[in-house]
């Protein structure tokens, strides 16, 4: 019988997870939020990031969604950082400034 975690047909000695580390909790006007662009690695496609939330993953998950309906384009959650596809940056600093965030404007 087949060990129940393997990976590429190597036995883990625990299962490999995703998640990542919860933090502690930080009041909302409290949280270094930053808000920039990014199009490195991404065939010069323009995306907004969103850094700096204390939230954990699944909170994170609702956040994106929240603000993606906001703004009408798709994105993911990847890591502790929020991608919205596109130029959003000054709708998402009004959105998050709703929500409690202090949020500013990263790079140029």
């Amino acid at each position: 019988m087949k060990p129940l975690h393997t990976f590429r047909g190597v036995v883990m000695s625990k299962p490999v997870s995703k998640t990542v580390a919860a933090r502690p909790a930080v009041a909302p006007a409290q949280a270094k939020v930053r808000v920039g662009r990014e199009v490195a690695g991404r065939g010069g496609k323009g995306v907004t990031v969103i850094t700096g939330l204390p939230l954990d993953a699944a909170a994170l998950e609702a956040l994106a969604g929240q603000l993606k309906r906001a703004c009408g384009a798709g994105g993911a959650v990847r890591g502790d950082r929020i991608e919205i596809q596109g130029e959003h940056r000054d709708r998402l600093l009004v959105e998050l400034g709703k929500l409690g965030y202090d949020a500013k404007r990263a790079g140029g």
